[in-house]
């Protein structure tokens, strides 16, 4: 948001080193701008990157999760997600951007050290305080700005605060006191609408006797940056300071609902919070950006661990954690009953934003003596997180922690074990999905929870659904289904047990009833503002649609899953719909494309799990699109289409599909109608490519 200062010669430098070495690490103290100068380099990059934020992470196990996260890879197996990572970035170039991992080396080191070997061509950008030590590592240590520069960094972040600052000798020895870095730059500019360069300078010059006991030239960079913050921090008013350590509970980044609570009481009002967070924000101990989920705030890593240092010396960083805590359970509630309403999207969107807090919250619950129910509670609510919005690898991480605890708390202890059951369920995990849903129901019976019971019912059934064992699937989802019922629930998963239902009975062959109970899915999902369930009963409408010989209506059913299920990132939603639109074209006569979609489902399947989980009922569109498409190409060409489908990675199929829904040819030939292009797709003859389209 702010415009670049210098650095022209560095930014060359920089991208001349990526391009020679496909390590580079640069280094420097906090505050000497790597991650502005990597941010500018790789903005021109001319092949796909991905910027991954290491500082909100604590534990090392989660470098890799945060990796496949900045990358947007949705993986719902059982891999890790390094396994993830290594798979979907095999087939492309790519620089990978890693900021801020000196708290982690160790781990990232050791991840860098496996990609680097097993992916040729990935280049990785460090950004951190010291090297990952790794063979073949470009080192590219980064200076603090010269002296023009940093003058004119200093003056025109001054203009911005409204303030003019002229190039005369008080201004530049103020900043050569601050050595040139552009973090304690900037936070004397926030100063100077109340202070005169002179007024800094003396405040400062005594600031550094104080702590350096006259030896000016002995001084070390990054103590002269812990200087500059410590002296902005002297500055601050009483309730600054105190928001200010309060604010370092927080990962990632935080919205003014959170800090009002979180950090008001004891000092500091509820009503004064957001004229003290905006007295932060002016003197740049905090920046403010827009994201889908709104306008949140940003502490910089080295501003919060100086803010953290004080609110440990305090002894109130227990507090604070507990009240972190209270919060994000207060919000995954109410995210939980929010999903099955209009603000769905909303919600997914504020997962996105809230995770690394999320994490912080549950690990607090799960570290400290009589927290553990909280921490089954969490991660049990988060069931639409993890399930809905594509992290099942890191839900069942953290339900697994969770119900290996003894709680005390039996409601919340079976919540996360039917929430890790259905993670299971849907990763393909049958075993362990089977035990724990066991495990679940039994405990549901000895401890009388009804809810319980419906849940690991519903669950089991899905499992018999995925494992075609339709009889036992029909009698589990209807008795989950009339327990519902009874005991008065509905939202997303009771839905989801009716579309689930009506597989089953489109499998056995009676598609009117399938219809019926999708209809009224989509019916309750419209009135509440449900889309997620509404996408999985528009995917068994337009299967009963394809069955029926309408392709069209299939079609426009299917289109509409895809672009639901796509926004949500459910893998499993997107790459079923894929599949029967696949067979949807065949039946169209498009027997070329209809292979390049089974192509693009097919890379696809690997990051969900078994394909069609192994399921015959499931596998039966995907067998007769491939025996009509084969049939009319010939093996060769159909091979060859498929082949050009596993190119295309889910944005760019998602894409082709909803464009090619955009603008279709007003001129196609118009293909048979009902049964009998159905029949002719089903039996493999009668379809030349191209036809219909």
């Amino acid at each position: 948001m702010t415009g670049f200062v210098g650095r022209t010669a560095e930014a060359a430098g920089l991208a001349a080193a990526l391009r020679s070495a496909r390590l580079v690490t640069v280094t420097g103290a906090g505050g000497v701008g790597k991650s502005r100068l990597a941010a500018r380099v790789v903005a021109d990059w001319e092949t796909a990157h991905g910027w991954v934020e290491l500082a909100p992470a604590h534990d090392p196990e989660f470098v890799e999760y945060e990796v496949a996260e900045a990358l947007g890879l949705t993986d719902h197996t059982t891999r890790t997600p390094r396994e993830t990572v290594l798979e979907q970035l095999a087939a492309r170039p790519t620089l990978l951007v890693l900021d801020g991992f000196e708290h982690l080396v160790a781990a990232t080191a050791e991840l860098v050290a496996q990609l680097l070997r097993k992916l040729p061509r990935l280049r990785v950008l460090a950004v951190g305080r010291r090297p990952l030590g790794l063979a073949g590592e470009r080192l590219f240590p980064l200076a603090p700005l010269g002296a023009d520069e940093a003058v004119q960094l200093l003056r025109d972040r001054a203009r911005e605060q409204g303030v003019t600052v002229s190039d005369d000798p008080e201004v530049r020895e103020l900043c050569a006191r601050l050595d040139g870095i552009p973090l304690a730059l900037e936070l004397a500019a926030a100063r100077l609408r109340a202070l005169s360069p002179a007024q800094l300078l003396d405040r400062l010059d005594d600031r550094f006797r104080l702590l350096t006991g006259g030896g000016r030239d002995a001084l070390p960079r990054h103590q002269t940056l812990r200087t500059a913050i410590g002296w902005s921090h002297e500055l601050c008013t009483p309730p600054e300071r105190l928001l200010w350590a309060r604010l370092t509970v927080f990962a990632g980044t935080f919205d003014l609902e959170a800090v009002e609570y979180v950090c008001s009481g004891d000092g500091l009002p509820d009503t004064e919070i957001l004229d003290v967070l905006s007295e932060l924000l002016a003197q740049s101990v905090i920046a403010r950006e827009e994201t889908a989920a709104g306008s949140r705030y940003r502490m910089l890593d080295t501003v919060r661990a100086y803010g953290a240092g004080w609110l440990e010396a305090a002894g109130d960083a227990v507090r604070l954690r507990r009240r972190h805590r209270d919060w994000y359970l207060g919000l995954a509630t109410w995210c939980e009953l929010e999903w099955f309403s209009p603000r769905q999207r909303e919600v997914a969107a504020r997962m996105a934003v809230e995770l690394p807090s999320l994490r912080a919250a549950l690990e607090f619950c799960l570290t400290e003596p009589a927290e553990a129910h909280l921490g089954q509670y969490l991660a049990g609510s988060l069931w639409f997180c993890w399930v809905g919005c594509g992290r099942l690898a890191e839900g069942r991480r953290w339900l697994e922690r969770s119900v290996a605890l003894e709680s005390g708390y039996e409601r919340s202890r079976l919540k996360a074990l039917w929430v890790l059951g259905y993670v299971a369920v849907l990763q393909g995990d049958r075993g362990p999905a089977g035990q724990t849903l066991r495990m679940c129901r039994e405990g549901a019976e000895r401890a009388a929870d009804a809810s319980a019971l419906a849940y690991a019912e519903h669950r089991t059934g899905c499992l018999a659904l995925v494992t075609d064992d339709l009889p036992r699937a029909e009698t589990l989802l209807r008795s989950a289904l009339a327990r519902y019922a009874e005991i008065g629930e509905l939202n997303s998963n009771v839905l989801m047990g009716r579309v689930e239902l009506a597989m089953t009975r489109a499998f056995q062959g009676d598609l009117p009833d399938a219809v019926r109970l999708c209809e009224d899915v989509r019916r309750v999902c419209e009135e509440h503002g449900e889309r997620w369930a509404r996408s999985y009963a528009l995917y068994v409408l337009a299967y009963a649609a394809c069955r029926e010989g309408v392709p069209g209506r299939a079609r426009e059913l299917l289109t509409e899953c895809l672009r639901n299920t796509h926004a949500f990132d459910d893998l499993l939603g997107s790459v079923l719909a894929l599949e029967l639109l696949a067979l949807v074209t065949a039946t169209e006569g498009d027997l070329a494309e209809a292979a390049v979609l089974q192509g693009a489902a097919a890379r696809l399947w690997p990051s969900v799990g078994l394909p069609l989980f192994g399921s015959a009922h499931y596998n039966a569109p995907h067998a007769q699109c491939e025996s009509a498409a084969r049939g009319a190409l010939g093996d060769a060409r159909y091979e060859e289409c498929v082949r050009r489908g596993g190119r295309l990675d889910r944005e760019a199929a998602v894409s082709r599909v909803l464009g090619r829904e955009g603008n279709r040819p007003s001129a196609a030939v118009p293909a048979p109608r009902g049964a009998a292009r159905w029949n002719a797709v089903r039996t493999g003859g009668g379809c030349e490519a191209g036809q219909g389209r």
